[in-house]
């Protein structure tokens, strides 16, 4: 196993709730990417679903992180969850500060459940990885239609990683085995509890992971990392600091850190 071609990092990194768990006393919120920096060397933006992100912003982000860190920024919902293409140019345009300071990873595509493999929708992901192809990129799918090799084929034909998500066993949720689909793999952990991912966003991504569940994790893509020049690794589950504790775990099972 290469283990420095694990990438870990944790899905934002700006939460009062980690104030302690993770982050010493007293953080206060402009100094949380400095003491995150410390810890990891890739994080997932994720307020730029929320609202579209500004270009100044992005730039003092990527001037506060030392050289060697990247981020990836997920897509804004008027685009994945919308559906709608408009504001991609614009989206694009405020990452160059980030792309020109060579942080940018990449644009993370996250879609919703509600997003499910009609021909539609396939001419829709197709012309919206077009309108990313500057930037590296990664989808993510929730409904369990995309389940399809001809799904595989078209993310390989087009240089975009699958998001291979580690989610409860439910019938509609999208599932797969580790798999390499560009040059990265992508590997997102939010929780395995079933009996909340329905119970909105607060208790959905409520969830520790075990030592246990990290190693077979592990054992998983170790058949496949030799394809991929890196294998990014984001946890979600970021309730009161789990994400960030989970992934310094990673690391120490990586061998990364003592």
């Amino acid at each position: 196993m290469d283990a420095y071609k694990y990438i870990v990092g944790t899905s934002g990194y700006s939460f009062r709730d980690w104030v302690g768990p993770f982050y010493p006393p007293g953080t206060a919120g402009g100094e949380m990417l400095s003491r995150y920096v410390e810890h990891f060397r890739t994080v997932e933006v994720n307020f730029t679903y929320y609202r579209m992100p500004a270009a100044d912003t992005l730039a003092r982000m990527a001037d506060r992180t030392p050289d060697g860190f990247d981020f990836w920024i997920k897509a804004n919902q008027q685009i994945t969850h919308e559906q709608n293409r408009s504001p991609a140019a614009e989206f694009l345009d405020a990452l160059r500060p980030m792309r020109d300071r060579g942080k940018l990873a990449g644009v993370l595509l996250q879609f919703p459940q509600s997003f499910h493999r009609t021909v539609e929708n396939r001419r829709f992901l197709a012309d919206v990885i077009d309108d990313f192809q500057a930037v590296p990129r990664a989808v993510e799918f929730r409904h369990r239609s995309w389940q399809s090799p001809a799904t595989l084929r078209g993310l390989q034909e087009r240089e975009t990683a699958l998001v291979v998500p580690d989610v409860p066993d439910l019938r509609d949720l999208f599932h797969s085995e580790a798999v390499i689909t560009s040059s990265i793999g992508y590997l997102r952990l939010h929780s395995r509890d079933a009996g909340k991912w329905y119970a909105g966003p607060a208790e959905r991504y409520d969830y520790s992971y075990s030592k246990e569940e990290l190693r077979a994790i592990l054992g998983e893509w170790s058949g496949v990392q030799g394809a991929a020049e890196k294998v990014y690794t984001f946890f979600n589950n970021c309730h009161a600091g789990q994400a960030a504790e989970n992934a310094e775990l990673f690391r120490r099972l990586l061998g990364q850190i003592p």
